[in-house]
This record gives structure tokens, C-alpha cells and sequence, in this order.
């Protein structure tokens, strides 16, 4: 089992996993989230905060807190994403992001998949220093990686056992999706919402796809693979549908995929490279005639194999 946890990945994969996530916190405080500094507007008696908010205990949010953090963690993960001082930063972009969470998620409305998010950003700042395209092994690395990759896979299997839990087999054969679609569909939705039974066949179908994810740690890589690319094939169709996004938790899932492959700066250097035109050969000809004016004057007569030129 000890073996299995901590089995050895190359650094370069930890370099990517690291960047790909500490920019997606940047990017998650811009694009997917900014509506918690709204928060600050909502008065204080409606903020409950979740258990950790309330053992640690946390402050209720103010304007200069929310913006403090929003700065300071915005600076933070971009600087993180370079790889520059991994445990430093590290720890602070965790501790900066689970307030940030904190505050997101204390006013009625919490989100599951932003888990496995969670539990890279604490693992990362223990994997140690990494170089993109080191291809030397790591266990520290191979274990967050892994970490990671439990917590993916427990967001699908506890939403599975939740799903059973509080709806029973109503959830099964309930309109669970066609409530969805209602309040949020697309017209792909529409569509398949007219065809007889099928919204019932993809609840069932969701609920087994959930309770059997952990299959993944099971099969050889090439499989396991090709399962993870079904899971975000699965999210591509529940955002096609219902718009519903999972984007921290598909950041997290990339700690399945071999990311040390993935070069973007490499591979622009060569696309560079190649568009620079490269020097034309020289004739043969002209190499000659240059060599010809270069060599000294012989006077009248030409050089004949094996007599010195000249009288």
C-alpha cells in the first residue's frame, strides 16, 4: 500500500501538475468565483460559517478582508505557478484559498466540486522542488499526485453514496435531470429531453458511473487513460446540457494525466525556429569561383598536378 502511494513520478510532471493548478487559482478568483467579494454587502448575521470557520475560528468577512485576500492570493498563485520557493508559497496560496472558500461557501450553498482542488493545493507544498522536463523520479511528488488523485475519485464515489443517501432510488427514477434542464437547459437539452426514458437511463447511468469510478486505480495505464478521458468527456456533455461547470475539480483530475509530456514553451520555441528561414546552400560554382579569388596570382602559367606554381 506504502508502495502504491508514493509511487515515483517524474518532476516534470509535479512542474506542470504545479503551474497548471496555482494558475487556475488565479484565474478561479477572476473568472469563476469574484462574486465572493460581493459578500461583503450580505450583513454579517447571514453569514453561518462552515465547521473549520467555526473551530478555528475565523473572522466574519469584511470589505478590507475580502479584498486583501482576493490581492494577496491573486500575487501569490501566480508567483506559486512559477515553481519559485515551493513550500513558502505553497502553504500560503493554501491557507489564502480555503478562507477564500470559507467565505464562498458560509451563506447557505456549498460547492463538492472544489474538494480535490483543495487537497492538491494542501499536498503540493510537500512535493518539493520540481523543474518542467525533469525526468528524474519522486516519491514526495508521486504521493501528492496521488493524494490528489483519491480525493478526484472520492467527489464521485460520496456524490453516489449522498445521491443514495438523502434521495433513495427516487433519485433513480425521480426527474432529478429534467428539473435541470428545466431551470437551466440548453437546447441540446431540449432535445434529449423528448426522447421517452432516456433523462431515467442517465440517472441510472450517472449513479453507476460514480459508484465505479474507483475502477480507475485498477486498470493499466493505457486504460486508465482512456477512463479519465471518459470522466471529462462526462463533463463536457453535463456542460453541454445543463451547464453546470466542474472546472476546479477537472484542474484536479489532470493529476492522472502524464502533464511532463505537455511542453507549450518548447513546443513555441520550435514553432519560432521553424519559421525562421534557413540560409540557401551555396553552388557548388560559386564555391569554386571564391576559392579562385582568394588564391594568389599565378602569373602566366596555371599549376599542373605535381610541379609548384610558377617560372
Amino acid at each position: 500500500m506504502t508502495r502504491w502511494l508514493t509511487e515515483a513520478v517524474p518532476r516534470g510532471r509535479v512542474a506542470a501538475f504545479r503551474t497548471l493548478i496555482y494558475l487556475f487559482v488565479a484565474a478561479d478568483l477572476v473568472i469563476f468565483t469574484p462574486w465572493v467579494r460581493t459578500r461583503v454587502s450580505v450583513p454579517g448575521d447571514l453569514y453561518q460559517p462552515l465547521l473549520i470557520g467555526r473551530a478555528l475560528p475565523l473572522p466574519t468577512p469584511t470589505e478590507t478582508l475580502v479584498t486583501v485576500i482576493f490581492w494577496s492570493l491573486l500575487a501569490l498563485a501566480l508567483l506559486a505557478a512559477t515553481g519559485r520557493a515551493p513550500r513558502l508559497l505553497g502553504w500560503a496560496v493554501c491557507a489564502l484559498y480555503l478562507e477564500w472558500m470559507i467565505i464562498a461557501m458560509s451563506y447557505g450553498k456549498v460547492d463538492h466540486d472544489r474538494f480535490g482542488l483543495l487537497v492538491a493545493l494542501a499536498v503540493l507544498p510537500t512535493a518539493g522542488r520540481a523543474r518542467h522536463g525533469d525526468t528524474t523520479r519522486t516519491e514526495a511528488g508521486g504521493w501528492a499526485l496521488r493524494v490528489t488523485q483519491i480525493a478526484v475519485i472520492c467527489t464521485y464515489f460520496l456524490a453516489a453514496f449522498a445521491k443514495l443517501r438523502f434521495g433513495g432510488l427516487d433519485w433513480l427514477t425521480g426527474s432529478v435531470l429534467a428539473r435541470a434542464i428545466i431551470r437551466r437547459g440548453t437546447d441540446l437539452a431540449d432535445l434529449i429531453a423528448q426522447v421517452p426514458y432516456l433523462l431515467i437511463v442517465a440517472q441510472f447511468g450517472i449513479v453507476a458511473f460514480e459508484l465505479l469510478s474507483p475502477l480507475v486505480f485498477f486498470l493499466p495505464p493505457r486504460w486508465r487513460h482512456a477512463m479519465v478521458g471518459f470522466f471529462y468527456s462526462f463533463h463536457a456533455v453535463t456542460i453541454a446540457t445543463i451547464t453546470i461547470s466542474f472546472a476546479p475539480h477537472l484542474a484536479a483530475m489532470t493529476s492522472f494525466l502524464p502533464l511532463e509530456r505537455v511542453r507549450p514553451l518548447v513546443w513555441a520555441r520550435r514553432l519560432v525556429g521553424r519559421g525562421t528561414a534557413a540560409p540557401l546552400p551555396t553552388p557548388p560554382e560559386q564555391i569554386r569561383a571564391d576559392a579562385g579569388a582568394e588564391s594568389p596570382p599565378l602569373g602566366d602559367q596555371a599549376s599542373v598536378v605535381g610541379r609548384p606554381a610558377g617560372p
